[in-house]
């Protein structure tokens, strides 16, 4: 009679379903696997090139790399593409996941040397954790805690010399002695729209879909400078003209695929217009604070601030000043309000 199987600890069992976890054939069809393959970002890309092309040289272990910037514009990609030009395997977790000192060692004596340890949103890593992660990045050494109260005793723990890239949307909220621990720190910035078009035209590819020159065009146009936006839109305009244009996507299929998304022209969607009318109608073009945006509009404030505050304020729908949000010109043009003559415009 076979012996009863030892009961998974919680937290090393979902750090565990989080590393397994299989990638959507959508996205791993579309997700580039060398720098050759990548668009965009090249002085991130140069700045890789340079430290893969020493760590292979000198056959060591690739130093920690942290990579900041706003959602979709290629953080995993590029941990991927990492392993695959060293020859690594990638590991993947989130900040989140990590909740206990022992989750991360489970994650870290699993590793082989030279491996690397990609963890989204690393600024979520509990700060109780992010002390052991100090020695790891340092001297790859982990000293755990064992018991509590007199029994408590440490136990040093040697793991592989492994490579942290570690990527976040919020850089602000790292710690400095975590970020100094980091040999190179870089940020991914916002697409330009013929890179995009290019993204576009290589995912359509891939997706053996007929495109020309104007769908490429109005798919990237509405992109808002992210690559991961624009292939989300490639799959949708694939769906909407194999059911209402024979499977090809011109200019028009584009427009009429994306204006059913209520996307328009210049990619605004329908939650960027309900904040920028909001504030326009409520507040008279603010200055308005965050939170209150949030609670009228009923989404989560930091979903706002990651998510659609960069781009509009990028593209200068909005500004940000010391006494709040405040709408430009150009924001009360995007909703067919003509701009209000206030304090508010005076702060911009």
């Amino acid at each position: 009679m076979p012996s009863p199987e030892k009961a998974p600890n919680k937290g090393t069992d979902f750090i565990t379903n989080a590393l397994t976890a299989p990638v959507s054939q959508s996205e791993a069809a579309l997700r580039p696997l060398s720098f050759a393959d990548f668009a965009g970002q090249p002085k991130t890309v140069e700045r890789l090139k340079v430290m893969v092309g020493a760590a292979k040289r000198r056959g060591e272990p690739l130093n920690h790399i942290l990579l900041s910037g706003p959602p979709g514009l290629g953080k995993t990609t590029l941990a991927f593409i990492l392993g695959h030009e060293l020859g690594r395997n990638v590991r993947v977790t989130s900040g989140p996941v990590i909740e206990k000192a022992g989750d991360l060692a489970g994650l870290l004596t699993n590793m082989e040397e030279g491996d690397i340890l990609f963890i989204d949103e690393i600024h979520r890593i509990p700060k109780t954790v992010e002390e052991y992660l100090y020695s790891a990045m340092e001297d790859f050494r982990l000293d755990i805690m064992i018991d509590q109260g007199p029994n408590a005793r440490s136990v040093r723990l040697s793991i592989p010399k492994f490579t942290l890239v570690g990527a976040t949307t919020r850089s602000g909220l790292l710690t400095a002695p975590l970020r100094s621990r980091f040999t190179l720190n870089t940020r991914l910035d916002y697409y330009e729209r013929t890179t995009l078009e290019g993204i576009v035209r290589r995912s359509c590819g891939l997706l053996t879909v007929e495109l020309d020159t104007g769908g490429a065009q109005e798919i990237a146009r509405r992109a808002r400078g992210t690559p991961r936006i624009a292939n989300n839109l490639v799959n949708f305009v694939r769906d909407y003209a194999s059911e209402k244009a024979q499977g090809k996507i011109t200019q028009p299929v584009a427009a009429a695929a994306l204006e059913l998304l209520e996307i328009d022209a210049a990619g605004l969607d329908e939650m960027d217009k309900r904040v920028l009318r909001l504030m326009a109608e409520n507040y008279k073009g603010g200055p308005v604070g965050l939170g209150t945006i949030a609670i009228a509009v009923g989404e989560e404030a930091d979903t706002l601030e990651e998510v659609h505050e960069p781009f509009l304020i990028q593209e200068g729908y909005l500004a940000r000043t010391s006494q709040g949000r405040v709408l430009t010109a150009k924001g009360y043009h995007a909703i067919g309000l003509k701009a209000a003559t206030g304090d508010q415009q005076s702060l911009l």
